[in-house]
């Protein structure tokens, strides 16, 4: 029997802008939680003001905060100050990412919040974590991915330094916020006690380093820019065909003999040059050279074919007008409409998680500015609150 989300009961108050703290209310609502965005009255979350528009309505922030309820507040208000109070008085979860200190500038710090409310979880998403000597400089996803090492390992090895193609930094944050709230409110069941969670870009960042603290902690060798090449394996990369390119990965013995017999290159695998993982990485240059001997005179089609017949992971390389009609995410729905007054059904990007008895919430997309506020002011801060 289908049930209730994961979440649904948990009240989550967001003061969150542009993607961090929004990307991960958005995960907690999808799971079932009720999310009211508190915005400023000036425009509100500066991602309404991001193109396209729809309607007069920012297509990002459409699909960023779905799920959720916008609420105007001016927090430096007196009035307004003491509703935000009453409602995370109420409250489950606060999600904010201002700059440290803005929040207790304007009293609504976590100690002040929670010794209202000891059950209350803040969790606060900034670029350098909440202390420490970075704390006070402002940090933009692009900050976090150069200070973190990302944009020394992204990009061709003689290119310029390159970003990862999408916030990362940022997105990770946001899950690492989520997942850390779950938890919280999971340890919160047993001492009845809520919790502070501090989640920095830069560490969020530094924790994706696996295989670069492999090396440097192993035996002190750093890593650096290999293009689509893995750290560590060969062949592990975009490979160039006679129209294009496919990516293949090859690294075990068992796919690297796959390969070499779905491409007629059965020499390679007697090759010294080529017997083992450490001499195939050692000769990658040399190696992909000889594999781009052979699918460079055919199309990406037929390598797939012939790689995915042979049992040897490999994918072509898709732009998003691929990806977002991709018939595999469509038998999959994951593709899905949520509901606009103003500009009608809005495509969403589906959630990744999948439960066999509690599905993720397809609800509604992003508000319009101050959607709810006469409503939830009224619920949780009375009617003087809207007069």
């Amino acid at each position: 029997m289908t049930q209730e989300p994961p979440l649904s009961g948990i009240l989550v108050l967001e003061v969150g802008a542009f993607m961090a703290a929004p990307f991960a209310t958005m995960q907690l609502a999808d799971l079932g939680a009720r999310v009211i965005k508190v915005e400023p009255p000036d425009g509100g979350d500066q991602t309404r003001a991001s193109g396209p528009f729809v309607d007069g309505e920012s297509s990002p922030f459409l699909r960023l905060n779905r799920n959720k309820e916008s609420v105007v507040l001016d927090l430096k208000q007196a009035r307004d100050h003491d509703a935000f109070l009453r409602m995370a008085d109420r409250a489950d979860v606060v999600v904010e990412n201002m700059r440290p200190g803005a929040m207790a500038r304007l009293g609504l710090d976590q100690a002040a919040l929670r010794e209202r409310n000891p059950g209350l979880v803040v969790a606060s998403a900034s670029g350098w974590g909440q202390d420490g000597p970075a704390a006070d400089r402002p940090g933009l996803d692009i900050m976090a991915q150069a200070a973190s090492g990302l944009m020394s390992v992204t990009g061709d090895p003689d290119g310029e330094p390159a970003k990862v193609g999408v916030p990362l930094c940022d997105l990770t944050t946001a899950l690492y916020v989520a997942l850390a709230v779950t938890a919280a409110l999971r340890e919160r069941d047993r001492s009845g006690l809520g919790q502070h969670i501090d989640v920095s870009l830069l560490e969020s960042g530094v924790s994706l380093a696996v295989w670069e603290a492999g090396m440097w902690f192993g035996d002190g060798a750093v890593a650096h820019r290999q293009g689509s090449a893995h750290q560590r394996y060969a062949p592990y990369q975009a490979i160039r065909t006679g129209d294009g390119y496919v990516t293949v990965g090859a690294n075990t013995p068992r796919l690297w003999a796959a390969l070499c017999s779905a491409l007629d290159l059965e020499k390679l695998v007697s090759d010294p040059d080529f017997a083992d993982p450490s001499a195939r990485l050692a000769n990658r240059v040399e190696l992909i050279r000889r594999i781009e001997e052979v699918t460079t005179t055919t199309s990406s089609a037929e390598v797939i074919a012939a790689l995915r017949g042979a049992g040897v992971p490999c994918a072509l390389i898709g732009g998003y007008d691929d990806v977002f009609t991709d018939p595999v995410l469509g038998e999959r729905d994951f593709f899905w409409d949520a509901d606009h007054p103003r500009v009608g059904p809005v495509r969403q990007l589906g959630s990744p998680m999948r439960f066999s008895r509690t599905p993720v919430r397809r609800g509604d997309a992003g508000p319009s500015l101050g959607a709810a506020t006469a409503d939830v002011l009224a619920e949780f801060a009375g009617p003087e609150a809207t007069a």
